[in-house]
């Protein structure tokens, strides 16, 4: 899920029909799992490289707002499990990457000198500690330790990438989202140590 718990609030809210309506026509929460990311891969990787980093950003925005219908799906089922929770987790980690790599391929396609290549080492290193942030909390978990904190959870990286997109699409210079790209993986790695810090104090209060 791409919002915190107040945003998942106000997500329920607002998709809870759309919910009981996919339920009724017999949709399984998984296959809307599935579709989304599909869809929202498919978006990014193409209006996002072709230059349409407006409308890009701004059906990815929504997709991202709509994300919660499946875990809205699964409550109101009473089939909110841990497989559910394992392939919704599984799948973010293939549409951060479309993101990520679209905007790398528009700065690829679309911009020359030094702020193309900012643009794609930035978003590079986005895409592979983005990866590293989510690998971290899910290998802790695995140890029985948490490593849920961090400056750039899941949500923070999306919007802000988004909102770059959209206000280079508007007009801004390439240099707002190269630097965003910069900021955001800079922050990811900040992230990776803080998560790397919590485990370690936790192991040693758990063994001594």
């Amino acid at each position: 899920m791409v919002l915190g718990n107040h945003g998942r609030g106000v997500q329920a809210a607002l998709f809870t029909p759309f919910a009981r309506l996919l339920l009724s026509l017999r949709v399984s929460p998984n296959a809307v799992t599935i579709a989304g990311t599909v869809l929202t891969s498919g978006l990014a990787l193409w209006l996002l490289p072709t230059g349409h980093l407006v409308l890009g950003a701004l059906l990815l925005g929504f997709l991202a707002l709509a994300d919660s219908v499946d875990g809205v799906m699964a409550r109101l089922t009473g089939r909110d499990g841990p497989y559910g929770a394992f392939l919704d987790s599984t799948l973010d980690r293939v549409t951060d990457a479309a993101i990520f790599a679209g905007v790398l391929f528009w700065f690829v396609a679309h911009t020359d000198g030094a702020w193309q290549v900012a643009g794609m080492v930035s978003a590079t290193a986005c895409l592979a500690l983005g990866s590293l942030v989510s690998y971290a909390r899910a290998k802790a978990e695995a140890l029985g330790v948490r490593a849920s904190v961090g400056i750039a959870e899941r949500a923070d990286r999306i919007i802000v990438v988004l909102a770059a997109a959209l206000l280079t699409g508007l007009g801004a210079p390439p240099a707002v989202l190269a630097l965003a790209l910069a900021l955001l993986a800079a922050a990811s790695l900040v992230t990776v140590l803080q998560r790397m810090a919590a485990v370690s104090r936790q192991l040693r209060t758990i063994h001594g």
